[in-house]
């Protein structure tokens, strides 16, 4: 398996990027509205969506922080549900994944 320092430090990196994400996301929703009605109404939609993407932002990061503790803890890998592995290639394509795959899927 790979590394667990090598797992730390992709979702550290990936954790410092969501953080600088969500506080220029949250810079853009304070910005005040404008004065145009027009405008208003683009400018709502696009904070609708900037809220969704500061939603899943803010819960990707709760995944994280709850990796990096279990890297602490010593059970990053491990699936708490059956208490079996999760596989390498599942933790290389989603580092903060706790589930197994049989579990993910209800099996």
């Amino acid at each position: 398996m790979q590394e667990r320092t090598d797992f730390e430090t992709v979702l550290r990196a990936r954790k410092v990027e969501l953080e600088a994400r969500l506080r220029r996301i949250e810079d853009d929703l304070d910005e005040p509205a404008s004065a145009d009605w027009s405008e208003r109404a683009v400018e709502l939609q696009d904070d609708e969506m900037l809220e969704g993407m500061g939603h899943a932002g803010s819960a990707e990061l709760k995944a994280i922080d709850a990796a990096l503790a279990r890297l602490d803890k010593g059970t990053f890998g491990i699936c708490p549900r059956c208490g079996g592995p999760v596989s390498e290639a599942r933790l290389r394509a989603v580092p903060y994944a706790a589930l197994c795959e049989d579990c993910i899927r209800g099996t």
